[in-house]
């Protein structure tokens, strides 16, 4: 389309042009295949992009530039495109996007000439990005502050809407919620799990006639780890005499709780009714932290005859937030903020830190029992999976567990024995509806905006995301939903 010698790049005075920044590209309007061209490649080169993780009708490429003018187009499925959102031309060459990279990252806004047009809807997905980098040495350049008074008065904006909404506002317009009878025994419970593409379920007790507590991922790996014999082969009978029940009591034992004539101390069931408004079910979510709070409506004052109604999560209640918020995100200060210039999440220590709480994460040839017993004592839900040069692969999480249930593979493996990359390998045509593949290795970059993660993060089955350095995939930390909330509810 363009002569390799039609150039529009123009080099910030002052400011070496070997000096590259990785910029994000993003095409968000499908296609079979999609390429990016620009003048930062002097229009000779078809730089290929590739769906984002989860959303295959957004392309997106990694590209490193020089300070300055620069202008690219889209090849879409044999044809040239631009993006009408983004800031756009009209010259020699059609209309093309336009990008300015100045040397100074304070004034990154584009000083825009008259012809250039932006879009309504700009999303800028590499802004917060180059405010943190300082052009003239290539090092990075301090974060920009929140102020006391923007983070408190956010903060009480989205607290002001959560205590005025309830759950009710959760329950879907159609669906259904897997419940467990304790008496199951905790083959068949493994299995059912397993079946149904879920990661837990309530647990009904008959002779009480009320439900007692939530059957999870977490507890299949206790089972594993405690029945196993320190990774031992373990035998489907061993599964089949233990009732869930009998299981929770066990549980109660190893961990302590009993009362004075040694009998296991019942423990309360979290939940909520739906008209318990949102903010203070999400506390509960944090006080207890638990990964789901059952909504449950009984009609009558004593509570008999309960109707479990849903399954609350943190990423529906995000969900909303992002909804009402969608509009005025900008009036909100925290939001366009960067997610490295917030507490949130966890993230792996610079060097001379010593104050950071660790990252875990694992080698794909890491024994499946050690897996599992960091994500018991880190108590995680799910631990990244990288490369000898920290760039991430996958990710293992405790639902993953649920995956032995295939074929009864739990009744033939070796905990001790069987790696990592084999358990992946094993769920790889089992994961389940609540986190299919697509949406496992969810990422996002130090410089995306708060907003943006929260977005993110308010999609069904995704429940932290991978900070990974741009072009290497390493990785930097995560954050999760419970980090969101714990920042956001101060």
């Amino acid at each position: 389309m363009f002569a390799t010698n039609m150039d529009s790049a123009r080099d910030v005075v002052g400011v070496p042009s070997t000096v590259l920044i990785p910029m994000r590209f993003v095409w968000p309007y499908g296609g079979r295949s999609v390429f990016l061209s620009g003048s930062f490649a002097r229009w000779s080169e078809l730089i290929p992009m590739t769906p984002v993780e989860g959303c295959p009708t957004v392309f997106q490429a990694i590209y490193s530039v020089t300070p300055g003018i620069h202008q690219y187009k889209f090849f879409v499925d044999g044809e040239w495109r631009y993006d009408e959102h983004q800031p756009y031309a009209n010259g020699e060459y059609g209309l093309v996007n336009t990008m300015v990279l100045p040397a100074d990252p304070n004034f990154f806004h584009p000083n825009v000439t008259p012809e250039v047009t932006s879009g309504s809807n700009m999303e800028e997905d590499t802004d917060a990005f180059q405010r943190l980098v300082r052009i003239t040495d290539g090092t990075s350049n301090a974060v920009p502050r929140i102020s006391e008074a923007d983070l408190q008065g956010s903060r009480h904006r989205i607290s002001v809407f959560l205590s005025a909404h309830t759950t009710y506002e959760l329950l879907p317009e159609s669906g259904k919620v897997v419940a467990l009878d304790v008496d199951l025994p905790v083959k068949q419970a493994f299995h059912i799990l397993h079946e149904q593409g879920i990661p837990m379920a309530p647990l009904w007790d008959f002779s009480k006639g009320q439900f007692v507590g939530v059957l999870s991922a977490l507890d299949f790996i206790l089972i594993l780890r405690e029945l196993g014999n320190h990774g031992s082969n373990l035998t489907e009978e061993e599964l089949e005499t233990h009732t869930i029940a009998a299981w929770k009591e066990g549980k109660s034992f190893l961990n302590g709780q009993i009362d004075g004539h040694g009998k296991a101390l019942p423990r309360r069931l979290i939940h909520a009714g739906p008209y318990d408004n949102l903010k203070d079910v999400a506390l509960k979510f944090l006080q207890y932290e638990v990964a789901t709070v059952p909504i449950i409506h009984s009609s009558s004052e004593d509570g008999s005859f309960p109707q479990l109604l849903h399954l609350a999560s943190l990423s529906g209640i995000l969900k909303c937030i992002c909804r009402y918020f969608r509009h005025c995100a900008s009036s909100l200060p925290i939001l366009q903020a960067p997610i490295c210039a917030l507490p949130v999440g966890t993230w792996v220590p610079e060097i001379g830190e010593s104050n950071r709480r660790s990252l875990a994460m694992l080698r794909p040839s890491a024994s499946l029992s050690a897996a599992l017993n960091l994500l018991v004592q880190a108590q995680v839900s799910s631990i990244p999976v990288v490369d000898d040069n920290d760039s991430l692969l996958d990710i293992y999480c405790r639902s993953d567990i649920t995956a032995l249930a295939k074929d009864r593979a739990y009744a033939h493996i070796n905990l001790n024995e069987m790696t990592i990359h084999q358990a992946l390998q094993l769920g790889q045509d089992s994961y389940s509806s609540f986190e299919q593949r697509s949406q496992r290795c969810q990422m996002c970059l130090r410089s995306d905006s708060l907003h943006k993660v929260m977005e993110r993060l308010a999609n069904p089955g995704v429940r932290r995301l991978v900070i990974v350095e741009a072009g290497s995939k390493r990785v930097e930390g995560v954050v999760s939903l419970s980090d969101v909330f714990k920042f956001l509810l101060g």
